[in-house]
């Protein structure tokens, strides 16, 4: 076992100690590896201890929660699927998704700037990057110290991923970056960035080139933090770049690999989405049935009322359904077999779960659903952006 999952699995205890959780089975947990089952308890834990107690507090100020990613980064969950070798945990896609969904149960900012920093950033240079990359933008990053980003969408292309207009001249042995990029999720606070700039314009889609860049550096600057809807625990903003210089040694993979890497990316990012969106998706269905079960109306607990039974029948079924969909998904990447598709099921059906569950929380708890006392409110909030980023639903539906 790598010696990353050992400091993990240490923690268990810790963690855990004194933690008062409810309890929550499924029978497919009770056959995934022990190693799994023990980083499930411990992200789930974690989550209960640290994460759902500060998750409102994190929403109304629009809080970076810095202290909570560096103890996810001494559990190991800022490295996950980084090899032991880098410093990382040394984990599979499985043991990934199932620590994105228990972490993005009790805070979706949380989350996301997990995602983001597993998924985006170490994802691309650990595949495409040479040894001297991986050692300077890895190794520094899997401790919840360093986080990084991962910079693709413009504010004109959206969904068209290979119409980059950012552009990368080659001058001498540096490259000089000219463009902006937008809705870039740990913006404020990365320390470096997986960039995507096109090299050569006549070669469209297949001139575009992926490039490491430190942040910050002259020539880059930071845009607005933008006052979003949902997630405010994660910064996201523009980059611009203006002249800004790089060393030809910056470049991920081969010039012109940059839309592959992108698509390659993405595909694995999609299933660290939806263990988010199943996150919130259980969160919701946790505090609907925990009021339906507190509430009286018309002489009873609101829970006996058919009407509610059939609303968390509906929630329940959605979720195991795209649980399932998740963990294949993920199985399929870790036993190196094609994945694009089952990705792109597993976060189309996770997201629009999570949409669904929320939505059905807030109709069960009725106008307490609709005030911020109760945290139903902001999981409706947080699932609209698993519909969007790294992918639409549009976009998914045309993958599949």
């Amino acid at each position: 076992m790598a010696m990353q999952c050992l400091r993990l699995l240490a923690n268990i205890h810790n963690v855990s100690k004194g933690a008062s959780i409810v309890s929550r089975h499924f029978a497919s947990l009770s056959m995934l590896p022990d190693t799994h089952q023990m980083l499930y308890k411990t992200c789930r834990d974690f989550a209960e201890q640290e994460l759902k107690p500060i998750a409102t507090e994190i929403d109304k100020k629009h809080l970076f929660p810095k202290e909570q990613i560096k103890k996810m980064g001494e559990l190991g969950l800022m490295g996950l699927c980084v090899p032991e070798a880098l410093g990382g945990t040394g984990l599979d896609y499985l043991a990934y998704a199932i620590a994105m969904e228990e972490i993005s149960r009790g805070c979706a900012s949380a989350g996301v700037i997990m995602s983001v920093q597993n998924s985006l950033y170490l994802g691309p240079i650990d595949t495409f990057g040479n040894d001297k990359q991986k050692e300077e933008y890895i190794t520094p990053f899997v401790y919840g110290e360093k986080i990084g980003c991962f910079a693709l969408s413009e504010p004109g292309n959206g969904s068209d991923a290979g119409a980059a207009s950012t552009t990368a001249k080659m001058d001498g042995n540096v490259y000089t970056l000219n463009g902006t990029k937008a809705w870039i999720t740990n913006a404020f606070e990365a320390s470096a960035i997986v960039l995507f700039a096109t090299t050569d314009k006549s070669k469209k889609h297949k001139g575009i080139s992926a490039f490491l860049v430190d942040s910050p550096t002259p020539g880059l600057s930071l845009g607005k933090k933008e006052d979003k809807l949902g997630i405010r625990g994660s910064s996201t903003c523009s980059l611009i770049f203006e002249d800004c210089q790089i060393p030809q040694n910056r470049i991920l993979g081969q010039p012109g690999m940059g839309f592959k890497i992108a698509m390659t990316t993405l595909d694995a990012g999609r299933i660290g989405i939806a263990g988010q969106a199943l996150g919130i998706a259980q969160a919701s269905l946790d505090c609907a049935i925990d009021y339906a079960t507190k509430r009286q109306a018309f002489n009873q607990s609101i829970i006996k009322l058919q009407a509610i039974q059939q609303k968390i029948a509906d929630m329940a079924l959605k979720l195991e359904s795209s649980r399932l969909l998740t963990w294949r998904a993920a199985k399929l990447k870790d036993s190196g077999k094609p994945y694009t598709k089952e990705a792109a099921m597993a976060k189309l059906s996770a997201s629009e779960t999570a949409t669904f569950c929320a939505h059905q929380c807030i109709q069960i708890l009725g106008g307490m659903g609709y005030v911020s006392d109760m945290p139903a409110e902001r999981y409706y909030r947080d699932a609209r952006i698993t519909e969007i980023y790294e992918g639409t639903s549009e976009i998914q539906r045309l993958v599949i």
